[in-house]
């Protein structure tokens, strides 16, 4: 199956197994999707990921975190630059996600950071998506 988007589909998969109530997920393994699952880690947005193999494909496995009251720690995810439309941002133009309770996760020269995390670094780059 060839996607257009496999960045958006990772984000899709995370949003409908949230919504479903699932504690994990799979999804093929790309350097990209695994540098987004240890960012979504370390913020603690996804309780583990983890690499592995099945079937003879590679893929991440991602498991999900909730709260004590069962919701989800993710509220939503945001794709922001797709392939038909880039979003570029410079180290000035870098903003907050909801008022400070959300991340952003960007490519930058320096390799995939937060948005926090580039400002301070001083760097810019494409704002891969929104998580709050």
């Amino acid at each position: 199956m060839n996607l257009t988007d496999p960045v958006a589909d990772f984000l899709t998969r995370i949003r409908n197994s949230i919504r479903a109530r699932h504690q994990k997920l799979d999804v093929p393994a790309s350097k990209l999707k695994a540098e987004i699952a240890r960012i979504l880690k370390e913020e603690g947005y996804i309780a583990n990921y983890k690499p592995t193999e099945e079937n003879g494909q590679k893929v991440i496995r991602v498991y999900l975190k909730y709260g004590p009251n069962n919701e989800a720690v993710i509220r939503d995810l945001q794709r922001v630059s797709r392939p038909g439309c880039r979003v570029y941002l410079g180290r000035d133009e870098i903003r907050r996600v909801q008022g400070g309770l959300g991340i952003s996760i960007m490519t930058t020269p320096k390799g995939v950071m937060t948005g926090r995390q580039a400002r301070r670094e001083g760097v810019g780059g494409e704002i891969l998506c929104e998580v709050w």
